[in-house]
């Protein structure tokens, strides 16, 4: 075989895992942008390394991957942006590549909107050892090779951040596709039709509220309680000719599933300008995520845009 020929072989090999690696890189990163990114920056990796003593080539690229990630965690940019309270994971929609393995209850839950924004609590090590045993399997091991610790390590650093995120995070296990539905279009009406006493019944007693603040704000927006989520709610939902200049035309309003989650987004000619997600515990709404800054819709907008035509809950917002 010619060097032309290796490799356009190689090059193949790397291809048929770039799912995988981008799955594992959003999982430690939270971004799809820096995902690809950091994918991009193994391929030359892999490109650079002599190919021929590789053995195993998806442990040599999982290794590689995760420790890219974990480098760009630990950057004193990374530091900067995630302490200051700018920070929400970038939203996909469901049957984004990028989502997978989703196999399993736990392979879900690790890329849901919520814990994504939990592991900002953990380590960077904390938070490499939690997606590598929950969300791809691995053996405490394997985590140690690909880390370069001890399995004894590998084994604290998963019950430490299996411990933070179980005591956090608010909801108690999957919630059935209809009634998720229904209590979001329920949200949906209250919030057009401006009846505040049916918003604050929709949320649980310590709801919170979050926003990007369309990325004109230096910190995240935050309401914690249901009173003001339920203001907050009737102001944001109720169409106005300058919100409709700002997103850029009369928008769709469609319920969709991001990150696994329900969600309603806004979109005017085919691009979505906002994005609402939920969490649901115990038949109420525990959490809502406002997401409109234009860098972190860009991904969800191009899988939009191929998603097949669904009835909008609005047709003009």
């Amino acid at each position: 075989m010619d060097s032309t020929a290796i490799d356009r072989f190689d090059t193949s090999r790397f291809e048929a895992s770039r799912n995988r690696l981008a799955s594992l890189a959003y999982r430690l990163l939270g971004s799809a942008i820096d995902a690809e990114d950091a994918v991009q920056d193994a391929f030359l990796h892999w490109q650079a390394a002599d190919r021929q003593r590789i053995r195993v080539p998806e442990a040599w690229l999982t290794k590689v991957v995760t420790n890219l990630c974990l480098d760009r965690l630990r950057s004193a940019q990374a530091r900067r942006e995630r302490t200051v309270g700018a920070w929400l994971p970038e939203p996909l929609l469901d049957g984004d590549p990028m989502l997978g393995p989703a196999a399993t209850f736990e392979q879900r839950e690790s890329v849901s909107l919520a814990v994504l924004t939990l592991m900002e609590r953990l380590s960077p090590a904390e938070r490499a050892v939690y997606v590598l045993r929950e969300a791809f399997s691995y053996n405490h091991a394997e985590i140690a090779e690909i880390l370069d610790i001890t399995e004894s390590a590998s084994q604290q650093h998963l019950h430490r951040a299996r411990r933070r995120i179980t005591a956090a995070r608010s909801g108690s296990g999957e919630v059935d596709p209809a009634s998720a539905r229904r209590i979001v279009e329920e949200f949906l009406d209250a919030a057009t039709s401006g009846r505040t006493e049916r918003l604050v019944a929709l949320l649980t007693d310590d709801a919170t509220a979050i926003s990007d603040g369309a990325g004109l704000t230096e910190k995240l927006l935050r309401y914690d309680t249901p009173q003001r989520i339920a203001a907050i709610a009737r102001a944001g939902f109720k169409s106005t000719p300058a919100k409709q200049r700002l997103a850029g035309g009369i928008s769709a309003v469609h319920y969709a599933l991001v990150n696994g989650a329900p969600a309603i987004l806004f979109v005017p000619d085919g691009k979505v300008v906002g994005a609402v997600t939920f969490d649901i515990a115990g038949g109420k709404i525990a959490t809502v995520r406002g997401i409109a800054a234009p860098a972190r819709l860009a991904r969800l907008t191009e899988a939009w845009r191929q998603h097949g035509p669904d009835t909008p809950l609005i047709t003009q917002w």
